[in-house]
């Protein structure tokens, strides 16, 4: 036996009881009820459309919210790759000063002693390990002498009066400046020419 068929009997009865019931009702309130029953569904079924349009846009709304969180997440993870060391960096650039500083002051008459020639060597190989290591994370040197100053790059300590370049170029570098990949690391001190008074 069909289901249909199986229904049949129920909804046979539920029409001979709709019949009865409207029997005592006039005509023109019976079809008064019938509009008013198809304004109620017609009424019912906008509203549903509302709600669903609303849960549409509410769905879209949550997935670009999602996709945004995402996205920020992963820009998050990458900036964590990318400059996470930058501390660390910025505490080992002082190392590389020193480093520096320890080459430029070695007096002369000690360079030329062979005991020094292999201290001085060795520090010369510490500094070059230190500046590859620097090139692997991404850590570059800042050009300072001899270019503009760039106040995004360049910390302009004081004027150094000259005819020998251009004002606002830089002439001395006191301290090397360094970048972290994109980002300052630490700017370049430095003095900058101007015109002799």
């Amino acid at each position: 036996m069909n289901d249909e068929n199986k229904n049949e009997p129920q909804d046979q009865a539920v029409d001979e009881e709709m019949a009865r019931e409207m029997d005592g009702v006039p005509e023109h309130l019976r079809e008064a009820s019938e509009d008013d029953e198809n304004s109620a569904i017609e009424d019912a079924l906008a509203k549903l459309r509302g709600d669903l349009e609303t849960a549409m846009q509410d769905v879209l709304y949550a997935r670009a919210e999602t996709q945004n969180v995402r996205r920020r997440l992963e820009k998050d993870v990458q900036d964590a790759r990318n400059y996470g060391a930058t501390s660390f960096a910025r505490d080992i650039l002082s190392v590389a000063d020193n480093l520096s500083r320890a080459l430029e002051h070695v007096p002369v008459e000690l360079r030329e002693s062979e005991k020094a020639k292999n201290f001085i060597a060795g520090i010369e190989a510490t500094q070059r390990e230190l500046e590859k290591v620097f090139n692997g994370n991404g850590i570059t040197r800042i050009a300072a002498k001899g270019m503009p100053l760039d106040p995004n790059q360049h910390q302009a300590m004081m004027e150094v009066p000259t005819d020998d370049a251009e004002p606002g170029t830089i002439v001395q570098e006191m301290q090397a400046g360094y970048m972290i990949k994109d980002r300052l690391l630490r700017p370049a001190m430095v003095g900058v020419a101007k015109k002799p008074d």
